[in-house]
């Protein structure tokens, strides 16, 4: 219960994050690149801080061999960096009700993964659970009229590649954690910063600013901090105490609090077959994890 009250919390946090961010995206005109660049780059910073004011040099064991490393760099590129770009330009192009949806299929590339590259055989809880879900996806991204789309296209290919990478992010730091012993804050903060590191590689957070406006700075501090460090911490930390299945199936409350902020705040429209589609999309990942449970009780 203590690991599914966390998860719970970091979900409801990135459900009002994903709103803040289509305001941001959106209303505020913010370049993509330097947003990023902010971003994590403030974000990881904070991190290290702290891990380092809770941990002190274990800190910077985490470069201690080059195994070590790799996975670090895949996870802060791969996974976590990769995640928040992907979803940013998928909340720019469409809504972060919609994106919220696609991202949540992560579970489902994570067993897709497994019986691709570990040539698991398919349960039939994951049969049925996939073809639930592609007719949820199906509804909330089309409002049940097959000849048009309720979101861009743009918008669609960037939401389903923010549910591939967050699967990455899910399955790319378990080593460090798990084999290596490092903490989650550590993980979290080395990998941030990297992501941050590459990002102002390509757009230097002091080039080309935007206006500073009191907008800007509560609502970039409400994604740095309600949408990133906070959340992805407790997700971390929440694993400690239950199963990475149970805490993908209470993550539903991120597309629940996205979809009433919208509404209210951003006067979203929502069709009775985008409300379907999305609770179906749920049902799915419930169905998923259910099923795998009964048959690896012990899977962590």
């Amino acid at each position: 219960m203590k690991g599914i009250f966390w998860a719970i919390v970091a979900s409801a946090m990135w459900g009002v994050s994903g709103t803040v961010l289509q305001f941001i995206s959106q209303g505020q005109s913010i370049p993509a690149s330097w947003f990023l660049s902010a971003r994590t780059l403030g974000a990881g910073i904070v991190l290290i801080l702290i891990s380092l004011i809770f941990y002190g040099k274990e800190t910077f064991t985490i470069f201690r061999s080059w195994r070590e490393v790799g996975w670090l760099l895949a996870y802060g590129l791969l996974g976590l960096g990769a995640n928040l770009m992907t979803f940013y330009m998928s909340v720019q192009t469409g809504n972060s009700a919609a994106s919220t949806i696609l991202q949540y299929l992560s579970p489902l590339f994570i067993v897709v993964g497994s019986l691709l590259f570990k040539h698991d055989r398919p349960l039939r809880s994951d049969l049925v659970a996939f073809a639930v879900a592609m007719i949820g996806v199906f509804l909330a991204i089309t409002r049940g009229d097959v000849t048009r789309l309720s979101i861009p296209f743009d918008s669609l290919m960037w939401g389903i590649g923010s549910g591939l990478t967050a699967a990455f992010y899910v399955t790319l730091p378990r080593p460090l954690i798990k084999q290596y012993g490092h903490s989650p804050i550590t993980v979290l903060g080395w990998g941030t910063l990297v992501a941050g590191v590459a990002f102002n590689l390509v757009h230097p957070v002091w080039v080309s600013m935007p206006p500073i406006t009191t907008e800007l700075v509560v609502s970039m501090s409400t994604v740095i901090i309600v949408g990133t460090i906070v959340p992805f911490a407790l997700v971390l930390y929440s694993t400690r105490f239950a199963p990475s299945d149970v805490i993908s199936i209470v993550d539903a409350t991120q597309p629940v609090v996205t979809f009433i902020l919208s509404i209210i705040f951003l006067s979203l429209k929502v069709s009775i077959a985008e409300i379907v589609g999305s609770a179906l999309v749920i049902l799915a990942i419930y169905l998923l994890q259910q099923g795998r449970r009964k048959v690896e009780p012990f899977r962590q």
